[in-house]
Order: structure tokens, then C-alpha cells, then sequence
């Protein structure tokens, strides 16, 4: 397998099984994003496919060091990535540069040569993205729920401001040319925030009323979306591994059946092997039962309710799951949905519902999954001291 492809596949694992979830920036997708614009630069770089081969790797594990702790992150991502190189039979060589490519990722570091320029531009080069505030605002989150600082709305514009402005460039010629100008847009847009802050402050007696009034009606916070969308997509990432796990169990047992009746048992019949019947039996029996439970946890088990407009109206219903409006007419569906989406409150309260019982289902599949690996791994052993035991009996 291609060295970069065992990379992408290593980090992914990482980041999933050992990465906190508070990090709603350093994680595997602003990797993804860092390696996908360094090979943007790259493409447009005079290069030798080595070097491009150095850079992608430094750029997967310049962020695994979150794993253990934010402070000297790239030391420690220097030392994961040459673990995982070592083992791998990496040239000891290019096992340097890549760690100093790594090293070069931090902030307050001048890069020193080409590669490095490369790396840089690729880890700032969110600062040139059509998404920069929603970037922006993850970093901010993950700064809050780390402990490293809480910003008010006007310092977190201000030092944004400042690291565009002041103390960030990029190097290479292509992010010079392509991302400077859509830096320079993002700076505008900061700039027009303070302005509107600075006018919200200078603002007449009758704006501080006005202003009153709309904090009654609050905005979505965008961190409690986030929230959401990151619980959701670990509760679907954690039924996928459940299902692939019992696929893998139904899988194997299927084979252990089909060889079991088309090998062993049609050699039962003689007296010579009638020590082999309860081995055998035990053996089919194990199979069989791990198949029945490893279907068992991946039965679908959705409850389909009736429900009427005051249910809607009562918020009793959720209407997020598609077992409780699959029955309903499209016109009542429509009718509930704008109730919905007009209360914001509402819309927490279903998200909730919909994540709690998700919880419900994911703790059915696991429990069951459970008891298959135990049922499996008894049947093996049992089944194993049994023929050892009827062939020692001879």
C-alpha cells in the first residue's frame, strides 16, 4: 500500500479512537483540509515527486499530538509520525526532513526553505477560505472548552484582525498569487464586524432598546450546532462499526456452517467417527447461535406511532425520526415542520429526542454485539477442548 494512503488511514484511527471531541478544529478534518491545499500549491510548484511525497506526510501528522496535549503539540506529532515511519522501514534520511517539516508547522516559526514555505501556506491557508468565520469560530469553541481563553465578540475580531494584518504572510508564489486576495477579503469582512461593534457601542438610547429586543430572540448558537452535528455523526459512526463488526461475525460463521455440513457431518454416519458427533454439535450449535444474535443487533427496530396536530402542537412528537411522520399525510407534515422550524426551542428539544434514542439504539446493538463475541469466542474454545478431548478418548 502507497505510504501516504497508510498515513491518511493511520491518522483517521488515531484522531477517532484517541482525539477529544472538544477539539472542534484540530482534528482530522482540518488535517484533510491542510494536506488537500498543500497538494493544491504543490501542483502548482516546481517539485520533485520526494519532496511532494515530505510535505504530505509532515501535513498528516503535524496535528496527532492533540492526542496527548495541546502544548508542544508538534513535538509530539514529530515523535508519532517517526514511530509510525520507523516501522514502516522509512529512510532514516527523510525521516529528519519530515520532522523538521512538522516542527516548521508552528506559528511563530520563519520558514527556512521551499518545503517548509509549502507546509506553512497549507496549515494557514484556511485564512484564504470561503468558510474562514465558521473556522474561525471552531478554533474559538476549542479554545473555551480547553481551558486557553474565553474571547469576547469584539477580541476575538480584533486578534483575528491582527494575525491577517499583522502577523501572518504567505510565501510561496502560488499562495501569493491565488490566496492573498481572498485573505484580503476576509480581512474586510473582520473589519466591517468591528465597525458594526463600534457602532452597536455608539449607538442612541433608542438601538440599546432595539437591541434588547432582538437578545430576546437570540441566534442560534453556533457552537450548540456544532454540538449536534459532531454527537450525531460519532453516534452513526459508532452503528457503522457495530453493524461492520456483526457482518464480520455473521460472515465467519456462515463459513464455519457451510464447511461443518459439507465436510464433517456427512462423515458422522460411520461408527469410527461417532466421538465426533458432540464436538461437531457443539461447534453448529455456537455458529448458529452467534448468527441469530449477530442479526439481532443489526434488526432494525423502528416503532411507528400515530399521532394527532395537538401532539405536534404539544411538542410530543419528533418529528426529526422518520418513524413518527411516515404515516402522515405530506400537507400535515408540512403543517408541522413550519411549527418546528419556527421555535428554536422546539428544534433543541427534537435534536435531543433524536440523539437520546439513538443513544437507546446504539446501547441495544452494543449489548447485543456483546453477548455475540462472548458467544463465539465460548463456542471456539468449548468447541475445540472437545474434539481435543474425543480424539485424546480414543
Amino acid at each position: 500500500m502507497d505510504i501516504l494512503k497508510k498515513a491518511k488511514d493511520y491518522v483517521e484511527t488515531l484522531f477517532k479512537d484517541k482525539l477529544s471531541s472538544v477539539y472542534f478544529y484540530h482534528n482530522f478534518i482540518h488535517t484533510t483540509f491542510t494536506v488537500n491545499k498543500a497538494e493544491e500549491i504543490l501542483k502548482n510548484t516546481p517539485v520533485s515527486e520526494k519532496d511532494q511525497e515530505k510535505v504530505l506526510l509532515a501535513l498528516w501528522f503535524h496535528d496527532t499530538g492533540y492526542i496527548e496535549c495541546a502544548k508542544d503539540h508538534e513535538e509530539k506529532g514529530a515523535e508519532i509520525a517517526k514511530s509510525f515511519l520507523q516501522k514502516e522501514n522509512y529512510p532514516e534520511n527523510d525521516i529528519n526532513e519530515i520532522v523538521k517539516l512538522i516542527l516548521a508547522t508552528k506559528i511563530t516559526y520563519d520558514p527556512q526553505n521551499l518545503l517548509e514555505e509549502i507546509v506553512k501556506d497549507a496549515d494557514c491557508s484556511h485564512f484564504a477560505s470561503h468558510d474562514y468565520n465558521d473556522i474561525s469560530d471552531a478554533l474559538r469553541k476549542e479554545w473555551e472548552l480547553t481551558n486557553v481563553r474565553c474571547f469576547s465578540n469584539d477580541e476575538w475580531n480584533a486578534g483575528n484582525l491582527d494575525m491577517l494584518k499583522n502577523r501572518h504572510q504567505f510565501y510561496t508564489d502560488y499562495a501569493k498569487s491565488a490566496w492573498q486576495p481572498l485573505k484580503e477579503k476576509n480581512i474586510k469582512k473582520i473589519e466591517k464586524k468591528l465597525e458594526k461593534e463600534d457602532g452597536k457601542k455608539d449607538g442612541s438610547e433608542n438601538k440599546k432598546e432595539k437591541d434588547k429586543d432582538k437578545e430576546k430572540d437570540p441566534k442560534p448558537d453556533r457552537s450548540v450546532d456544532t454540538l449536534f452535528r459532531v454527537t450525531l455523526s460519532n453516534h452513526t459512526r459508532l452503528s457503522d462499526i457495530a453493524d461492520s463488526k456483526a457482518n464480520i461475525l455473521l460472515s465467519v460463521n456462515a463459513i464455519i456452517i457451510s464447511v461443518c455440513l459439507s465436510v464433517l457431518v456427512p462423515k458422522l454416519d460411520t461408527p469410527k467417527n461417532s466421538h465426533l458427533i458432540i464436538p461437531s454439535f457443539i461447534l453448529l450449535l455456537s455458529a448458529v447461535l452467534t448468527i441469530i444474535f449477530a442479526i439481532l443487533s443489526t434488526k432494525p427496530n423502528v416503532t411507528k406511532t400515530k399521532f394527532s396536530l395537538q401532539d405536534v402542537a404539544d411538542r410530543k412528537v419528533n418529528l426529526l425520526f422518520f418513524g413518527n411522520f411516515n404515516r402522515m399525510l405530506f400537507d400535515d407534515y408540512q403543517s408541522a415542520m413550519n411549527v418546528l422550524i419556527k421555535d428554536r426551542d422546539y428544534i433543541y428539544d427534537s435534536m435531543v429526542k433524536d440523539l437520546y434514542y439513538l443513544g437507546k439504539v446504539l446501547d441495544r446493538k452494543y449489548r447485543l454485539l456483546s453477548i455475540t463475541y462472548k458467544i463465539f469466542m465460548a463456542g471456539i474454545i468449548i468447541s475445540v477442548l472437545s474434539f481435543g478431548y474425543a480424539f485424546l478418548s480414543l
